[in-house]
């Protein structure tokens, strides 16, 4: 069968890649530039838990624990006050709610996934390759390619991981409406000491630049005492100049060197913090500090109207682009990669029905539709302004107002958190589940508990994704027990034998306790780590029944072939208006209909 060719060498195409070549699937990537990445310090990532675990998990874990930083706290301050700080577990094993996200620089991150995807026999990447034409068919799909290596190339699906001006996209004419400029920042990594080593700061109105609402700069560490700045810009735009970066950097770090440590939590929610620092700070000290790298970020909002055509995929910033109020986009683009590599996989050893294909469409462009609907609903409260009209009628606003911030920058809540795939196409029909109830919702990703495999090691949950489903049982006491003892005792025997007869690939792991879950309860698993549902016990028709729906019950049922209509992510399909209404301004992209983006060119 022909390889998957993959349009595209920045992160998320180098991911997908290699998530396909670890599954036994060739690949060929096709990378319009030099495969030399700029070495940018202020063009930095920040993976949280989930996506960082599968960067690691599919060979560059070495290299992202060399580069990366794990904080060790994050603050929250409005003026001189703590409005919070969250302490994060320490390096190794930790819950996903207590582990710190990973910050490297960008550079780093693709050059290690460019050096992973060198050692794979799969996967080819070739440079100088320009993508001028597609056509596709019932077998496969050809690219035509421009440049030193231009040719036609065959394969048996392409994805477009080719970023926000994607020639795939227009290849396949699907519009990408959203709104510009939602967020400017002026950016600058430098080597200081700042008074919270191995913390991150998100510092909302400080003193130095006169306290007002649009104010805000946030610190973040990397390596070898590097700090990657950000300070939120007004609307429009206006040149961020060489000499107006310097002065921030400098009123920035003389207010945060010379003012008290802001170590007390502002208890009355008002963060007044006591009176303003007098003039611009040139009274004061700037310690010393050397400058890496300046730039300017601006955060475009906009949601590909399809995902999928025929036997075409878009992932990354191909099909969306956020970033505004601390969210990640890169994070989103990871995870497009992982949910999307195992459905290819499976379609390229076995085959894959029409459902298994287009669940990636409705994954996750409901996942970051949904991303894109809360920051639209917080800005106006979080960037109008209206501080002192919110706290007149909802007290503690303020800090309702930096907790949400916070959330997006920490990858929690409606603005940050790992998507749940409640409505996926995927999903088991009812009668076969129903166990017994655990603290991971179904189509949530699953808790990072330790775990024993097949072989005796004791590892991390994380660590058994992406090859195939996975049969976890909850089992107290057995991890002082001989494997050789545990294997054949118990449920073990019929849930070996359960497991054997499933339609797709699948693991054995035994944990000793789960969150909220009962002894003898059994997890089925996803590759992406999403719970697929929890049964009491061993029910072998259940788990067969429940492993079907998640291979998209391709067994006995169409294989897919040729083109899909296109869908918006709701079963309707976009050439047909979807929610009635022709695409324009203020039509409705997203899936629950909402007026959420609107429609602007490329």
């Amino acid at each position: 069968m022909d390889p998957v060719i993959v349009v595209g060498a920045g992160p998320v195409g180098l991911s997908l890649s290699l998530a396909l070549a670890r599954l036994g699937v060739p690949t060929v990537v096709l990378d319009e530039t030099t495969g030399e990445e700029d070495t940018r310090p202020a063009r930095t990532a920040v993976l949280r838990p989930d996506t960082a675990a599968f960067v690691g998990r599919i060979g560059c874990a070495a290299a992202l624990e060399t580069a990366g930083t794990r904080w060790t706290a994050w603050r929250t301050m409005r003026r001189r006050r703590l409005l919070e700080r969250v302490a994060f577990a320490p390096d190794g094993p930790a819950a996903p709610t207590t582990a710190s996200p990973l910050h490297l620089p960008q550079h780093a991150l693709t050059r290690a996934l460019r050096a992973a995807l060198a050692d794979e026999e799969l996967a080819e990447v070739v440079t100088g390759s320009r993508l001028a034409a597609l056509e596709q068919d019932g077998q496969g799909i050809s690219a035509q390619t421009r440049g030193p290596n231009g040719t036609w190339w065959r394969g048996s699906y392409l994805i477009g991981c080719d970023g926000p001006r994607s020639t795939v996209r227009k290849l396949l004419d699907i519009r990408f409406p959203g709104r510009t400029a939602v967020e400017r920042h002026a950016v600058a990594a430098l080597r200081c000491e700042l008074p919270w080593p191995g913390e991150a700061l998100l510092h909302r109105s400080p003193t130095r630049h006169g306290g007002g609402p649009g104010s805000e700069v946030s610190a973040r560490p990397l390596t070898d005492h590097v700090w990657r700045l950000d300070w939120l810009l007004p609307p429009g735009r206006e040149l961020v100049t060489p000499d107006a970066l310097v002065a921030r950097i400098r009123d920035s770090l003389a207010g945060w060197t010379t003012d008290p440590p802001a170590d007390t939590a502002d208890e009355t929610g008002d963060g007044g913090g006591g009176p303003p620092a007098r003039g611009r700070g040139h009274s004061r000290q700037v310690p010393p500090y050397e400058l890496l790298d300046t730039g300017v970020h601006t955060v475009h909002h906009r949601l590909a109207r399809c995902w999928r055509e025929g036997r075409a995929f878009l992932a990354g910033d191909a099909a969306h682009l956020l970033g505004a109020l601390g969210t990640q986009g890169l994070d989103e683009g990871l995870r497009d990669a992982e949910n999307l590599a195992w459905k290819l996989g499976l379609a390229w050893h076995h085959g894959a029905s029409e459902l298994l294909l287009d669940s990636y469409q409705a994954e996750r462009r409901g996942a970051v539709a949904a991303r894109l609907r809360a920051a639209d609903q917080a800005l106006p409260l979080l960037r109008d302004g209206g501080a002192a009209r919110w706290r007149t009628v909802l007290p503690g606003a303020v800090r309702g107002r930096s907790t949400l911030l916070t959330d997006g920058h920490l990858g929690r809540g409606p603005l940050g958190a790992p998507p749940v795939y409640a409505r996926t196409p995927l999903a088991p029909p009812a009668e076969h589940t129903g166990g017994p109830p655990v603290e991971t919702l179904p189509g949530a990703p699953v808790a990072d508990v330790a775990v024993t495999a097949s072989d005796g090691s004791v590892v991390r949950l994380r660590e058994r994704l992406g090859r195939g489903l996975l049969v976890v049982l909850v089992a107290p006491g057995t991890g002082v027990w001989d494997r050789r003892h545990w294997q054949s005792a118990g449920l073990m025997p019929r849930l070996a034998e359960a497991v054997e007869a499933l339609p797709m690939d699948a693991e054995i792991l035994v944990t000793e306790a789960y969150p909220g879950a009962a002894a003898h309860t059994v997890l089925l698993v996803r590759p992406d780590g999403h719970l697929v549902t929890t049964l009491s016990g061993v029910r072998p028709a259940d788990m067969a029944a429940c492993a079907d729906a998640v291979r998209g019950g391709a067994h006995g049922r169409q294989v897919a072939t040729g083109r899909s209509p296109r869908s918006d992510g709701t079963g309707n399909s976009a050439a047909s208006g979807g929610n009635g209404a022709e695409e324009g301004e203020g039509s409705a992209v997203d899936p629950v209909g909402t007026s959420m983006l609107h429609s602007e060119n490329d």
